[in-house]
């Protein structure tokens, strides 16, 4: 199903919450909105279901106007953060009650339901009630019920979040292949830019109420269009900071020098700001195009092999991701290594200003 928002906007009495928005959606794909909690994700997927009337604006299904058309003469499904099940209804009955509401045959509701409950590890609790379940059964349930429909569009907002890490790891690895062949649209909203890249497809970056860029997912990670959408797309956060083309060089204030690559001659002498993601700055030994930066230490994280430095680089606060267990106090200096090669500039609007 083709997806068409047409300068769509939705206002809640006095507050804002989705701005004018182009958006097409990659048809029989799978499409990601990335943004943080209040961003404006659930209020976009709640326009398309039709649970929300656009403020101005259209909305378009395979070249139809379906703005004002309400949900249930939609084929879409919907699964939310928050499980919502039937506590009356066995597992199985839960999972079935879509596909009774269209009278489909007892045999191809046995069949259907079969096959998701074994995809989704839900076989053994066919005939529980949503009560005697743990959470993360629970929204197994409500994604189930989503998933056996076959629906045209298929809404998921955030999920897996309430699974835990295992599953989780599963089902994103599951759900992309699961829709590959069915031909359904599938638009999935998370904050977590890792998720975003583990499934692919394309992604919108979204920020407070605005679309900043949608593209296929991996050249959005790589070629952010704004310093802004290169925000969203970053956790830990992108560092940034000031710096200045001098001729052949890049300066970063009196911290660093490096000379401008090939692909950057063309850039005008002046002020830009620069952005490298955490784990391009890194304790490591110097290799290829890298620079030296001294900063101090603020805080350390250690997770698992994994050494988080919350560190100070000429005023700025800039945070290091590096391999392996390095352990540093509060107030230590840090020699760090930044891939220049990974660097991106950005005007001081923060518009991308090459790649």
């Amino acid at each position: 199903m083709a997806i068409e928002l047409k300068q769509v906007s939705h206002r809640v009495g006095a507050e804002m919450h989705i701005y004018e928005t182009d958006l097409e959606l990659e048809p029989g794909g799978f499409n990601v909105l990335l943004g943080t909690t209040l961003s404006g994700k659930t209020s976009l997927m709640r326009l398309m279901a039709g649970l929300e009337v656009p403020t101005s604006g259209e909305v378009w299904f395979d070249g139809k106007n379906v703005t004002g058309v309400p949900v249930q003469k939609r084929e879409v499904a919907m699964v939310y953060q928050a499980f919502i099940n039937y506590p009356n209804f066995t597992v199985f009955d839960n999972i079935a009650s879509p596909l009774r509401v269209a009278r489909m045959p007892a045999a191809e509701i046995r069949q259907r339901v079969g096959k998701i409950a074994e995809l989704l590890k839900l076989t053994p609790m066919l005939d529980r009630l949503p009560a005697e379940l743990s959470g993360g059964q629970q929204q197994r349930t409500a994604l189930a019920r989503a998933l056996v429909k076959n629906a045209p569009l298929v809404l998921l907002d955030e999920p897996l979040a309430n699974l835990d890490y295992k599953l989780r790891e599963e089902l994103r690895d599951e759900l992309p292949k699961l829709f590959r062949d069915t031909g359904a649209t599938v638009v999935y909203a998370t904050s977590e830019p890792l998720e975003a890249l583990l499934l692919g497809g394309h992604t919108a970056t979204i920020h407070e109420g605005r679309v900043a860029q949608y593209g296929v997912t991996a050249e959005i990670y790589r070629t952010p269009n704004t310093l802004l959408s290169a925000r969203v797309f970053s956790d830990p956060p992108i560092n940034t900071t000031t710096v200045s083309k001098q001729g052949d060089s890049f300066v970063m204030n009196d911290i660093a020098r490096w000379p401008v690559a090939e692909k950057y001659r063309g850039m005008t002498d002046g002020s830009y700001l620069l952005g490298i993601r955490p784990h391009h700055v890194t304790l490591d030994q110097a290799r290829g195009n890298s620079v030296t930066i001294n900063a101090v230490v603020r805080v350390a994280e250690i997770s698992g092999s994994e050494s988080m430095l919350r560190v100070e680089i000429g005023g700025n606060p800039w945070v290091s991701e590096s391999h392996g267990i390095h352990s540093f106090d509060s107030g230590d200096p840090a020699e760090l290594r930044m891939q220049v090669d990974q660097c991106l500039y950005f005007s001081t609007d923060g518009a991308l200003v090459a790649s």
